[in-house]
């Protein structure tokens, strides 16, 4: 069959062969490891099979990992215990399929394990299918739809939505629900890990509403590249955060999930701190308590409730075409300071997982990855 490694396994006939997964320690996601599973190489009824082309690894997946037990992240695509496999945006083709309306050949996008191939207990839709597995009916929609590939797309086109569409949607909903609350009563938005590209997101959109201002906090190693993507009205360090102007109500929406940097925020605004959002986890290893901070308790943000109000409010139409605008004004934008970077192989995706989780990648790159 086209496309898809050679039958092997125990004689004649072997209906399955040797493919690769990254998995993640649940305990430690520092550790690492690409484990040798199986595929079938014809689809058991009411599957599809899938040779997943190139994925995304950012941040993002990071705050996944980081998050996994408590958002259920390692749910989406289980395997034995201890260990969990990576939820990444992907381009696959169908190999094989034994359901109704979808061919071999067609190419999705959507969330696949970081590997060479994914099965799909499939249920086709308007827009290409959904995963309707029974370990995937309490996850949203959003992270089990599979759209077919725009045909027209050049390799960039693809690059930069496998990098930007996961996180932008993140953001996106995120600046909507601040607006859908009028901003807690705030004219300034504090970002935290304002060089993170689900942080320059937020600001894109928060510039694009034109309603408050936006400050990003940064290292001092990623101050010169956040303020020169032109997305902040203003950026700073980390080191900065006491001489803050306090004179405009704020929210802050957390990306780093830094309890030392967040409370150092909560104490420089106290109450003219009208919103405190959590989103990402950048800053994964320095977690700790944030009890007892002045001002309005933190709270985790999940897009998936926004989406689903939204639907509600506007229709399913109406708000794809909403997003789908917005996207592309981003994807358009994201072109001046985003710099493609494409790695093959499975050391390759332990170097870049590692490089991620130690913060150590230019934030000017967008690392798209295949197996």
């Amino acid at each position: 069959m086209e496309g898809v490694p050679p039958p092997c396994g125990p004689g004649p006939g072997a209906t399955y062969y040797v493919a690769v997964h990254l998995e993640i320690d649940r305990a430690d996601i520092r550790s690492r490891r690409i484990a040798d599973t199986t595929a079938p190489v014809d689809a058991a009824p009411g599957t599809v099979v899938m040779r997943l082309e190139e994925f995304a690894l950012t941040a993002n997946n990071v705050s996944y990992a980081f998050s996994g037990e408590m958002l259920d992240y390692w749910g989406f695509f289980p395997t034995e215990p201890g260990w969990g496999r990576l939820p990444v945006m992907g381009f696959g083709v169908v190999t094989s399929s034994a359901v109704e309306g979808i061919e071999p050949g067609g190419r999705y996008f959507g969330f696949y394990p970081a590997a060479d191939h994914h099965v799909v207990t499939a249920t086709p839709t308007r827009a290409g299918f959904v995963d309707a597995g029974a370990h995937r009916e309490k996850h949203a929609m959003a992270y089990r739809s599979f759209d077919r590939a725009d045909p027209a797309a050049t390799a960039d086109d693809e690059s930069y939505y496998l990098l930007l569409r996961g996180l932008f949607v993140t953001s996106h909903l995120c600046e909507d629900f601040l607006a859908d609350n009028a901003m807690f009563g705030a004219g300034q938005v504090v970002v935290t890990s304002a060089s993170s590209k689900t942080s320059l997101a937020l600001a894109h959109e928060v510039g694009r509403r034109g309603e408050a201002r936006c400050i990003g906090l940064t290292s001092a190693a990623n101050l010169e590249f956040t303020r020169a993507t032109g997305l902040y009205d203003e950026v700073f360090t980390y080191d900065d955060i006491e001489s803050l102007d306090t004179a405009i109500p704020a929210v802050v929406v957390d990306m780093a999930g830094n309890a030392g940097i967040l409370g150092r925020i909560h104490r420089r605004f106290g109450e003219s701190l009208g919103h405190s959002c959590r989103v990402g986890a950048t800053h994964w290893e320095e977690t700790g308590s944030l009890s007892g901070l002045p001002g309005p308790k933190p709270e985790f943000f999940f897009a998936p409730s926004q989406l689903a109000k939204r639907g509600k409010e506007w229709g399913r139409v109406e708000l794809e075409s909403r997003m789908g605008s917005a996207l592309a004004l981003f994807l358009a934008d994201a072109r001046r300071w985003l710099r493609l970077e494409r790695v093959a192989g499975a050391g390759s995706l332990l170097g870049t997982w590692d490089d991620l989780v130690g913060g150590t990648v230019d934030p000017a790159a967008g690392h798209v990855l295949s197996l």
